[in-house]
């Protein structure tokens, strides 16, 4: 599998936006904009707003997000698209908050909400305040804009009455806070008041406290069991009570200054965490330290961000290829069909020439009859069924008929077989690349090739496309030292090949969709030559196959027929090989 799609489905789940992470940014932000100037608002997402401020030394952006499955607020570097007219949320916030200065920045009692306060000038020329509360909560998140007097001006979101009856968001109305889940505010958690919560309570120690102390996630918990209790998995009923609560007060006591915030990776690179500083429970990641956690987070969430973007731009494609490689199968099926059925077409000819023969003996009327089938070696006789309303001579005719039919059907089934399984063999193969695409710009080229192609309607109504850099392939470093590529669809795939050097080694897996290999070096190692052979068969249709066959060749032997679809090649003086491409094998090459 690819590691994009591994990463989309399963990494990023593990990064908590939780009411701890939400107050230690706050206290971030707090320290740095605090009298930092609103100079410029933009909204490129319906649910995101970015603030420009002017700070001393340093202008920075501010970005609030009401997104679903990312809520935050965080300092950033990303630039964004913005729509050409902005959102009336927007222009609301622009004609308000323009000039104004940040008073602070405050988490609301350790939960997952972020007021940001600004003093702002109102149409009478005096100072008041507003306020815009960043609400984290999952598909409940918003970003709702109010005045001194609490009086909501506006939100990303508005909720009606049909929509929630217990809390409404809208303009006029006064905001209220979430209801409260009536548990132990985090700072001021103590020693002696934990126990007192925990009495009575058993199971997993994480899950005890995430229940029990205000903007815990499990995850965030989980660390806290372990310093605690010393595993992250120890059951409540076995510990020493007084003792863990000393210790689960200290850690969130000694958190906030404990500023060395993290980004985690795993083995293949892909984020898959970020954390106010190292947790043990993540040390068998790979682990790239920040300046702040706004950097870290920015670091995380971009890309995070660019992989849910791919994914989302995949999404159509990938339904277009099934959808026609469903096609395919259905044709292919009539046709094998058409086929088999006309392996009685010569019965048809035969029995049109023996009533030809004994037209003379057979009687008028007959619904039956019984002739020497001459091409017989035993002459048996051969029962064929007439039409009363036609003669002898129209009866044969009628056999003629049939078999001419099912000969020219025949034929026509076999000319459209092939170019099915040509067809159905080159969607499979961008099914497979688009499962190998890493960034926008091979997905560029997959959908410009199905544009051209025919598969893909060509949308002449865009004002701009977007100037993407030229795709790269996969990029590998063998056992010995030795480069080797990897394409990810057939624009790199023919790009790759045929920009190689004549000696250099051409692998691909054998009769199935995959990439192609270039290992760089005109006189190769085994262990080289292996390598590359394990990545051709890694990224092929055979990755979860064992003893996947595999072609080799010289680039020099490697043609492309003339008016062939994009990435097809023929190529001569082959080796084959067979290999099990095992993953923890691929991720022991070293990956640039």
């Amino acid at each position: 599998m690819s590691s994009v799609w591994y990463c989309l489905r399963k990494g990023f789940e593990n990064m908590p936006m939780d009411g701890f992470m939400l107050g230690l940014i706050a206290r971030e932000l707090n320290d740095a904009l605090t009298g930092a100037r609103v100079d410029k608002i933009t909204q490129p997402e319906p649910d995101e707003l970015i603030l420009a401020m002017r700070c001393p030394g340093e202008n920075k952006n501010l970005l609030l997000s009401a997104n679903a499955g990312a809520a935050r607020v965080q300092t950033t570097s990303q630039k964004r698209v913005n729509p050409l007219d902005p959102p009336a949320f927007c222009m609301l916030l622009r004609k308000r908050l323009a000039g104004s200065h940040i008073k602070r920045i405050a988490q609301f009692a350790g939960d997952r909400i972020i007021d940001i306060i600004f003093d702002a000038v109102n149409d009478l020329g005096d100072i008041c305040e507003l306020t815009i509360t960043i609400e984290c909560m999952g598909r409940h998140s918003n970003l709702i804009f109010y005045d001194q007097n609490g009086r909501i001006l506006d939100s990303a979101r508005r909720v009606p009455m049909d929509v929630s009856s217990v809390r409404q968001v809208l303009p006029g109305l006064r905001y209220e806070r979430p209801p409260l889940q009536g548990k132990l505010d985090r700072d001021r958690v103590l020693s002696q008041v934990l126990p007192e919560r925990l009495t009575g309570m058993s199971g997993l120690l994480r899950k005890a406290l995430s229940k029990s102390i205000v903007g815990l996630s499990e995850q965030t918990s989980e660390e806290i069991a372990l310093f605690a209790a010393g595993d992250s998995e120890a059951l409540l009923e076995n510990c020493n009570l007084p003792v863990v609560c000393e210790r689960v007060t200290a850690w969130l006591a000694d958190a906030p200054a404990k500023r060395d915030p993290v980004v985690y990776f795993d083995a293949e690179g892909m984020p898959t965490d970020v954390c106010p500083f190292p947790y043990a429970t993540r040390a068998h990641f790979q682990a790239i330290h920040y300046s702040s956690l706004s950097n870290a987070m920015d670091a995380f969430y971009s890309a995070r961000d660019d992989m849910t973007r791919i994914q989302q731009k995949a999404t159509a494609l990938r339904h277009l290829l099934k959808r026609n490689i469903e096609r395919c199968e259905k044709k292919l099926t009539l046709r094998l069909q058409t086929l088999k059925d006309s392996e009685n077409m010569e019965e048809y000819r035969i029995k049109g020439e023996l009533i030809t023969a004994s037209i003379s003996s057979i009687p008028k009327g007959a619904k039956m009859i019984s002739l020497p089938n001459w091409y017989d070696e035993k002459n048996a006789p051969i029962d064929i069924q007439l039409d009363v309303s036609l003669s002898p001579a129209q009866n044969a005719q009628r056999y003629f008929k049939l078999y001419r039919k099912m000969h020219n059907a025949a034929h026509l089934a076999g000319e459209q077989t092939k170019e099915v399984q040509e067809e159905l063999v080159y969607l499979e193969g961008q099914l497979e690349n688009l499962q190998k695409s890493t960034d926008e710009a091979d997905l560029q080229e997959i959908r410009a090739e199905l544009e051209r192609e025919g598969y893909v309607r060509a949308n002449h109504n865009r004002h701009q496309k977007k100037a993407l850099p030229e795709s790269q392939p996969l990029r590998f470093i063998s056992r010995t030292g030795k480069e080797i590529l990897v394409g990810k669809n057939n624009v790199q795939n023919e790009r790759l090949t045929f920009s190689a050097g004549p000696m250099e080694m051409w692998m691909h897996a054998k009769d199935m969709p995959g990439s192609h290999v270039i290992l760089r070096d005109t006189n190769p190692d085994e262990e080289s030559l292996q390598d590359a052979a394990l990545l051709a068969a890694y990224y092929s249709k055979g990755q979860s196959s064992s003893n996947v066959p595999v072609d080799m060749t010289l680039r020099r032997y490697v043609k492309k027929p003339s008016g062939a679809k994009p990435g097809f090649v023929t190529f001569t003086h082959q080796t084959t090989v067979y290999v099990t491409p095992r993953e923890q094998d691929v991720r022991a090459l070293k990956k640039l």
